[in-house]
């Protein structure tokens, strides 16, 4: 027998990730796990259990056009209660988690190090009691040792392991930020719960084109992480922005990933005037249309928000729609992270 990780996503953010046999359907594997999926009938009649499928491989045993049209299973929509997984999977299911009887779930870790990468980043890393699964890109929620305060990053490391890593802004003031300059030690206790996010690694079908500013890089590594292990025939445009030659954290790591992949072209921008630098400025300045390749292009930003908005404008400017735009905005005062 295999057991597959079916992510389920949620309509509020949340993920969960639940164990699925090959001979089971998706809604009983959810029950099984204390996840009321949306159902009535069980039977394929009733269509109450319909979901779509981002990715994946599965069967679709017996249902009925009332339920779910031929249209509607081609373009990649479930009825989970005759849905038999014969892969990993991600489905988006049209509820919150509440409504399902769910919440974010909360994994015990403690910190393994600190790694100061710069002026104005951290590294951190937590053990993990149990591995965590979540997709590539999506953020969790992490407490802060000492304090009743948690604060939310992503992951810069791959799905499923019993280590977590994080590129953590240093902010200074910030709660985060002065426990890992000041008190962090090995083996302080800390809980994750997520994880959480709708800005996540798709399958890649198309090119392409990921737009990183300053700690906004973390997803991506995630991302990297996933494609060098999965393997990737698409090409990768990765431009890295940020403002001093100093805040150029983890470019080994990246370009190590990079290799390994094939295919991934890494370009970084620096926007302090004084340093020298073969691109300087803002990503605005450098991306043009081409890079958009008439459209056929996925698009992921994750960056301050004046960087986000900054090249959505851009992008209208540019009069090229990319067939799917996902983006994150997060806030330097160390405020949860909002995508889209």
């Amino acid at each position: 027998m295999t057991t597959y990780s079916i992510a389920l996503n949620f309509e509020d953010g949340v993920t969960r990730v639940i164990a699925c046999d090959d001979d089971e359907k998706v809604t009983e594997a959810a029950f099984r796990q204390k996840i009321n999926l949306p159902m009535d009938c069980r039977d394929g009649v009733c269509g109450t259990c319909k979901c779509f499928a981002e990715k994946g491989r599965y069967e679709l045993e017996f249902y009925m056009d009332e339920a779910m049209t031929e249209d509607e299973a081609e373009q990649g929509y479930v009825l989970t209660c005759q849905m038999i997984p014969q892969s990993d999977c991600v489905v988006r299911v049209p509820a919150s988690s509440a409504v399902c009887k769910t919440a974010p779930e909360a994994v015990a870790g403690e910190v393994l190090g600190v790694d100061r990468l710069s002026d104005t980043s951290f590294g951190l890393r937590v053990k993990l009691a149990r591995p965590m699964g979540f997709l590539p890109g999506q953020y969790v929620n992490v407490t802060v040792p000492g304090t009743g305060a948690h604060r939310s990053y992503s992951f810069s490391s791959a799905p499923g392991r019993d280590e977590a890593t994080f590129l953590i802004r240093n902010l200074p003031g910030g709660t985060m930020s002065g426990y890992l300059s000041d008190r962090a030690r090995p083996g302080d206790a800390v809980t994750l719960t997520g994880p959480m996010g709708a800005f996540y690694l798709r399958p890649v079908t198309r090119p392409q084109l990921w737009l990183a500013g300053g700690t906004g890089l973390a997803p991506f590594l995630s991302m990297l992480e996933s494609l060098a292990a999965q393997g990737c025939d698409q090409p990768v445009t990765l431009y890295y922005a940020v403002t001093r030659a100093a805040d150029l954290v983890e470019l080994d790591r990246v370009q190590a990933l990079a290799d390994r992949i094939g295919g991934v072209e890494v370009i970084t921008i620096l926007a302090a005037a004084e340093d020298d630098h073969p691109r300087k400025g803002f990503v605005t300045n450098h991306l043009s249309a081409d890079d958009l390749r008439g459209g056929d292009v996925d698009v992921y930003l994750c960056g301050p928000p004046p960087m986000v908005d900054a090249v959505r404008a851009h992008f209208g400017t540019l009069g090229v729609e990319p067939a799917n735009f996902f983006y994150e905005k997060f806030n330097p005062t160390e405020a949860e992270a909002a995508a889209a």
